[in-house]
């Protein structure tokens, strides 16, 4: 795909998102499928200053691994990969898969030992606080969204705010809306969600609302706290499907005790479901409540990513929460699902 906005992309992730300079190492990590982008990044990096250190996965080799590994490549990250994490001062991380599906008949209690071993390379970056998750449309995507590639295309764009004339002051503006919301969010201590098949209650006294406008997720368009571990109270349903590592849940309800999952169903993909659940000891707390403010996202299209920040929904996370909210919960899982609130919320 030739598109002037692909360069557009390149300078948003790299001038806007990391803000990357002279002497940053920055990882650059997707499959082949987001060639065109991996090279305008690449081309910007060095522009700025800064030295690309590129790695380039190829289809099928997540399911080699999973086929092929031994216990000890569960156990330990590899020296080399780790000493990537730790030389670099940025990442930019690039969703561009051929095959949305390739994972779904893996055992999911290998893909959450791998979870589980790269955990400190999550970490890692989230401590140097410099990395942003993007994606590139694929026919893939397209496929799964119920959408020709070129749609998918504009609908991707529109989302990241690349039709606009400048869109880093599109995303600045954004993030200033955001904070005026957060200030109204800080003055409560306890939240209620109330929508079709829903009546939740939790508290978020003395936690921290994050404004994320594009730093860390592009496209963004959300606002999100760790909410107080014991205190979720009620039942949820998350309307909008979710593909989470190959395999689709949808329909999902949720009924919490002080904070606790104590019962859970789907429509589709509850043994799924309950793995995550069953994961670890913190991954049936929440880690993270959001709120959607992306109105350029037009629609749900199978990819948390922008499901995520559909405006008008709010998600939640089993599992992990993130230090900067002032959560708590730990786990190896964080696993975002998406309540609509559009029609009846």
């Amino acid at each position: 795909m030739i598109d002037e906005r692909v360069g557009k992309l390149a300078r948003l992730l790299v001038d806007y998102s990391i803000e990357a300079g002279e002497g940053d190492q920055v990882l650059v990590s997707g499959e082949v499928g987001a060639g065109p982008l991996i090279r305008a990044l690449y081309a910007r990096l060095l522009q700025v200053g800064a030295t690309p250190v590129p790695q380039v996965g190829l289809p099928g080799m997540q399911e080699l691994f999973f086929e092929h590994a031994q216990e000890l490549h569960y156990e330990e990250i590899p020296a080399a990969t780790r000493a990537i994490y730790e030389a670099v001062d940025a990442q930019i991380g690039i969703l561009a898969p051929s095959n949305t599906r390739a994972l779904a008949n893996v055992d999911p209690s290998k893909q959450q030992a791998l979870q589980k071993r790269n955990k400190p390379l999550s970490e890692m970056m989230l401590e140097k606080d410099r990395w942003v998750l993007t994606l590139f449309p694929t026919e893939a995507l397209a496929q799964e969204a119920h959408m020709n590639l070129s749609e998918y295309e504009e609908f991707v764009f529109e989302a990241m705010g690349l039709n606009e004339m400048d869109p880093v002051r599109y995303w600045n503006e954004k993030s200033a809306e955001q904070e005026r919301l957060i200030g109204r969010l800080e003055e409560a201590r306890e939240i209620r969600i109330v929508g079709p098949e829903t009546d939740l209650t939790l508290s978020v006294e003395g936690r921290t609302f994050v404004n994320s406008a594009g730093r860390r997720n592009m496209p963004c368009g959300e606002v999100f706290t760790g909410p107080i571990e014991d205190s979720a109270n009620g039942t949820v349903y998350f309307g909008v499907p979710a593909a989470i590592a190959g395999r689709e849940i949808s329909g999902a309800r949720l009924r919490f005790e002080e904070g606790k999952v104590v019962e859970a169903s789907a429509e589709k993909g509850e043994e799924y479901l309950m793995s995550l659940l069953d994961a670890d000891a913190g991954a049936r707390y929440l880690g993270e409540l959001g709120i959607g403010t992306n109105y350029g996202i037009r629609r749900a299209s199978a990819e948390v990513l922008f499901d995520e920040k559909l405006g008008g929904t709010v998600h939640l996370a089993i599992g992990r929460s993130y230090a900067e909210t002032g959560g708590k919960n730990d786990s190896s899982v964080h696993t975002d699902l998406v309540c609509d609130l559009r029609e009846g919320g």
